[in-house]
């Protein structure tokens, strides 16, 4: 028997956290855009899958909105490693509630990778990516796209102010994968002094922290208008994940 002293260290766990609350009104359809379907599956399957097929996920909890039936939607098999929470009125709402479910199950320094329903086209290199690189950082981080664009900072009435430096700028994706505790603290001190929390990364900024950033690719689009389902109709293709597709 081992004592307690000399066992080994307890290796943490990854949990993916998806919220798929929102309501997703820049897309114009009769249903929230995670519901709309490429191929014979739905975005929200097409995401789940990414997950739920990842040998180092433990689980996945999907937080929904209180009206919607998840015995209708088109889930994946999970083989029980998939969970289901409560959302809540804004994304942080929703995320802060999976956060919760997961810490009746999780140890406070697994990893949780957040990760919005609309992008389905996540490649599966870049969660390896995000995996191996910030498994002992002490922060956590995101997955990032470095700017390719000109950024111009408008002045509020529709002329530029000035102009930043784009070897500086990058576009926030997702996943971001930080500690169980420390996210869920975060989150909740930045929403209780209404501190706007956009993604999990500021959560963390508002606590004083520097998450790192993760370069990721331009495949990881999040589908927001109409035109955005072609293009991840034909990267899904290029990953072999839509019927008829093929690999690049």
């Amino acid at each position: 028997m081992v004592d307690a002293e000399h066992a080994p260290a307890r290796e943490p766990a990854f949990w993916a956290l998806i919220p798929a609350a929102g309501i997703g009104r820049r897309m114009g359809s009769d249903r929230p855009k995670q519901y709309l379907t490429l191929g014979s599956h739905t975005i929200l399957s097409h995401t789940l899958s990414i997950f739920l097929e990842h040998p180092r996920i433990r689980g996945v909890v999907l937080v929904l909105g209180p009206d919607v039936d998840p015995d209708a939607l088109d889930l994946p098999l999970a083989g029980g490693r998939l969970f289901r929470a409560a959302g809540g009125a804004e994304r942080a709402d929703s995320v802060q509630n999976g956060l919760d479910f997961l810490a009746e199950r999780a140890h406070e320094d697994d990893w949780v990778l957040v990760h919005d329903a609309a992008r389905p086209c996540l490649p599966l290199a870049d969660v390896d990516r995000l995996l191996r690189e910030l498994r002992d950082d002490p922060v956590g981080g995101l997955l990032a796209s470095p700017s390719t664009d000109t950024i111009k900072w408008s002045d509020g009435a529709g002329r530029i102010e000035r102009t930043l430096d784009r070897e500086r700028v990058w576009r926030a994706l997702t996943p971001q994968m930080f500690r169980l505790g420390m996210l869920r603290a975060a989150n909740a001190r930045a929403r209780a002094v209404g501190h706007p929390v956009t993604d999990e990364a500021s959560a963390m900024e508002f606590l004083g922290q520097s998450p790192r950033l993760i370069e990721g690719s331009a495949m990881n689009i999040k589908i927001t208008r109409t035109e955005d389902l072609e293009l991840a109709r034909l990267y899904l293709m290029q990953q072999g994940r839509l019927e008829g597709g093929f690999r690049a």
